[in-house]
């Protein structure tokens, strides 16, 4: 027996119009390439992203394309994602921090048709553009007034090409499961992977991210993406701030401390998210300045394990909520996030600390183990270090174009590649990645351990532990 439910497939237009339709006036503010912050509203980011599906669709781009964006985070970067998806095609988000053999290996083996870009790289792809075959043309994020003259093939002015469409356009009508978008890791061995992103799984891993004990995004927030839209599927934050119409400030280029510091003041930021390298270089400009932050509240790190040293000064010192969160490419990428359970509710000093630098909880979607190296389960006991396993509806079966055999175990569950301990309350903590940690007569050391006692020396900016072979 079945139920009665309507077949409503989970596609990412829907949830665009939903934002048009129900949050049509909630800014979107960004801080423009070009220099001036820009306003627009989710209501005109539905409309225009119309206008992109259609003029892909006239440029001959169809289901199952790739369209590649090599951009920073604006409205455009972001109304370009559901324009994309939209004509039923496959946004490729390419990371312009790679090394420029890798931008041109995975843009070939994506086989992108289209690559739209800021002003920012378009020397950049100048430079490979002859190395690019497939690529048909090239879209760059500006106006007529602000086009640099190029060589790039076919090049034009999004806002010239944009304004060729009148926006009349119906989704295109797909399976849940068509591919939706394309990012390719470069944290693993060999050539960069692309994990290929379902419609179905970047909606249901949005859905559960915007869950209190999780991003806690409502239409009363302010959400400052740092992460850039290039970066891990943006930690689904394009998907989920228009879904619960949270307020966006974008940050373009400008990444500084002064400039982050601006951009949440004068837009009532009150959650940001970034890595912590960002967010190390906003707690140099605050101290420098001597400043405060008015209206943040929740501060999102992830992307890598962040310093003790770090999440004390702005919990202590800044008064704000510093949630450690975990994931990776594979799964859309947010794993985990290191909200306070019930049990801990009245944790205070040290003790607080000590959880908050913990990688956090499963929300649901995500199921996690530890294995030993022949694959036995060990125990959530907060002690034993194994394997990192996850399985879920948003997390990877198979790499894009690539021979998949045994990348799951017999139980159906991703290896991470990294080592990790689990308490009985469901904590995780990432002690390292299997190919950094350092092992010493049979025993297993914490890099990460290292060099968070390092970084919490007063004359220590940042630090790195390297393994190194020796003969004892």
């Amino acid at each position: 027996m079945f139920g009665l439910m309507q077949d409503w497939p989970l596609l990412i237009h829907r949830v665009i119009d939903h934002a048009g339709r129900q949050f049509g006036g909630r800014e979107v503010v960004s801080r423009s390439i070009e220099g001036p912050i820009h306003r627009t509203t989710y209501g005109e980011i539905r409309a225009r992203s119309a206008k992109v599906a259609q003029r892909l669709g006239r440029d001959g781009v169809k289901e199952g394309d790739r369209v590649a964006t090599l951009a920073w985070n604006t409205w455009r970067h972001l109304e370009s994602w559901y324009g994309v998806t939209g004509v039923g095609a496959v946004y490729h988000t390419v990371n312009p921090r790679l090394f420029p053999e890798q931008i041109v290996w995975i843009v070939n083996h994506a086989e992108d048709r289209v690559v739209m870009t800021d002003l920012t790289f378009v020397p950049l792809l100048e430079q490979l553009a002859d190395r690019l075959p497939s690529v048909e043309r090239y879209i760059v994020f500006t106006d007529a007034a602000h086009m640099p003259a190029t060589n790039l093939k076919n090049a034009v002015p999004y806002e010239e090409w944009l304004a060729e469409a009148d926006g009349d356009f119906r989704w295109a009508e797909l399976d849940e499961r068509a591919a939706a978008g394309l990012c390719y890791t470069s944290g693993t061995t060999g050539n960069p992977k692309g994990v290929l992103y379902s419609h179905r799984s970047n909606v249901l891993h949005s859905l559960s991210l915007a869950n209190t004990d999780a991003f806690g995004l409502s239409s009363r927030a302010c959400i400052l993406p740092v992460v850039p839209l290039f970066h891990a599927n943006s930690w689904s934050l394009a998907f989920s701030c228009p879904m619960y119409g949270a307020k966006l400030a974008m940050p373009g280029m400008r990444l500084d401390g002064a400039s982050l510091f601006e951009l949440m003041e004068t837009e009532g930021v009150t959650m940001a998210a970034g890595v912590p390298t960002v967010w190390l270089t906003l707690l140099q400009y605050l101290q420098k300045e001597g400043k405060r932050l008015s209206t943040v509240e929740r501060m999102l790190v992830g992307g890598s394990a962040c310093p003790r040293a770090l999440i004390e000064a702005f919990e202590r010192d800044y008064g704000l909520d510093v949630t450690h969160a975990w994931g990776m490419t594979e799964m859309s990428p947010v794993g985990t996030c290191g909200s306070v359970k019930s049990q801990f509710a009245d944790l205070k000093g040290d003790a607080l600390i000590d959880l908050k630098t913990k990688q956090g909880f499963a929300f649901f979607g995500v199921e996690m183990k530890i294995t030993n190296d022949a694959g036995e389960s060990l125990p959530w006991d907060g002690v034993t270090f194994g394997r990192l396993k996850v399985a879920g509806f948003a997390v990877t079966k198979g790499y894009y174009g690539a021979d998949n055999t045994d990348l799951l175990d017999e139980e159906g569950f991703f290896d991470t590649g990294d080592v990790a301990t689990i308490d009985a309350d469901g904590y995780m903590r990432i002690t390292d990645r299997s190919k950094d940690v350092i092992k010493s007569g049979g025993e297993w050391i914490s890099s990460i351990e290292i060099e968070n006692l390092a970084v919490a020396h007063p004359d220590v900016l940042e630090a790195a532990v390297i393994g190194h072979a020796h003969p004892r």
